[in-house]
């Protein structure tokens, strides 16, 4: 086991829930059960379909789970920040309310953190309940440029060109040991705590989506490297949260986009490209907007989808998850 002596347990892990369901008394309890001491806090941001109750109900007072109910859905990057000066632990795990973990994951994540002193923040292989890597997990930065190749499909057009690759490191081959990489997915993000404070914490101003990226960007320039770990997997049951309102999840998404090429590359990209990446992820924007009407994916009519998971049905396929985890 890891050797770390820094207050009772080594890592607290900070799960932002707004209408987790069920799948949030999974993700707690699989996170309780690591080979290595955590503390748990949940932030929750006004849930209205009882995924508090529920988790007070099964998992009750636990010594080493602390909820704060913050009365309204602050965002995901506030959600995040407002546990941090509760935090004493020298690492600090940001994980989605739909991920599950097997006991030894936390363990292995600090082994290599500690391995790579350089390293301020990593990331592990997350997978679809099929088995399959999820998009999103390793990536490379989506500068201005990057995000019209893909936006434009030119990097199936003009394939195998540098200057036409995507940013999805998905369709890669995975690297047999952690290597760095530009970006990793806010779903999993492993943090010393004490580069945060140099750093900053998450950037307030985005509600949901690019926050991550942010900070990949900010630790990088501040000398830390991102780490990408493809032995460590983790189970991600996307989207959960966001399908009651898959509208607003778009238009923050977009939003966020637009936030980052500004924050990050108005002064490294001629200002007419610019204007085009921003036409072009609002034009985006409708055209999502559009085929989630044509679907009739409204909110009323898809509200609650992760509440509608039933218990019986979480805790059996989070079982069978981890059982086949076990047996590889």
């Amino acid at each position: 086991m890891v050797n770390i002596v820094e207050g009772t347990s080594a890592v607290c892990v900070v799960i932002v829930n707004y209408n987790g369901g069920a799948m949030l008394t999974e993700c707690v309890h699989s996170v309780l059960l690591s080979s290595m001491p955590v503390r748990v806090y949940v932030s929750d941001n006004g849930s209205t379909d009882n995924s508090i109750k529920y988790l007070r109900a099964r998992i009750g007072s636990h010594p080493l789970l602390k909820i704060l109910e913050n009365g309204v859905n602050l965002g995901f990057a506030k959600g995040n920040n407002v546990v941090l000066p509760f935090c004493r632990c020298k690492y600090v795990l940001f994980l989605n309310p739909d991920c599950t973990i097997a006991p030894e994951v936390i363990e292995k994540m600090i082994d290599v953190m500690e391995r790579h002193p350089n390293a301020g923040m990593a990331g592990c292989l997350l997978l679809n309940p099929d088995g399959t890597e999820q998009i999103g997990c390793r990536r490379f930065i989506p500068t201005p440029w990057r995000y019209l190749v893909r936006a434009l499909k030119l990097h199936k057009v003009i394939r195998n060109h540098p200057r036409f690759q995507s940013f999805l490191m998905s369709g890669l081959p995975l690297p047999d040991a952690p290597i760095p990489i530009e970006a990793i997915s806010g779903a999993f993000m492993m943090v010393r705590r004490e580069v945060i404070e140099t750093v900053g914490r998450m950037d307030e101003g985005y509600f949901m989506h690019c926050e991550d990226l942010d900070w990949c960007m900010r630790f990088r320039a501040a000398g830390w490297k991102v780490l990408f770990v493809p032995h460590v997997r983790v189970l991600h049951w996307k989207g959960l949260s966001s399908a009651a309102t898959p509208i607003k999840v778009e238009y923050h998404k977009h939003r966020g986009m637009v936030r980052f090429y500004n924050k990050f590359f108005r002064h490294q990209y001629p200002a007419p490209l610019m204007v085009l990446v921003a036409i072009a992820v609002w034009t985006r924007f409708v055209l999502k907007t559009a085929w989630i009407f044509v679907l009739g994916i409204f909110p009323q009519q898809d509200a609650g989808r992760a509440a509608r998971m039933s218990a019986e049905t979480v805790e059996r396929w989070s079982r069978n998850q981890r059982e086949e985890q076990e047996a590889q």
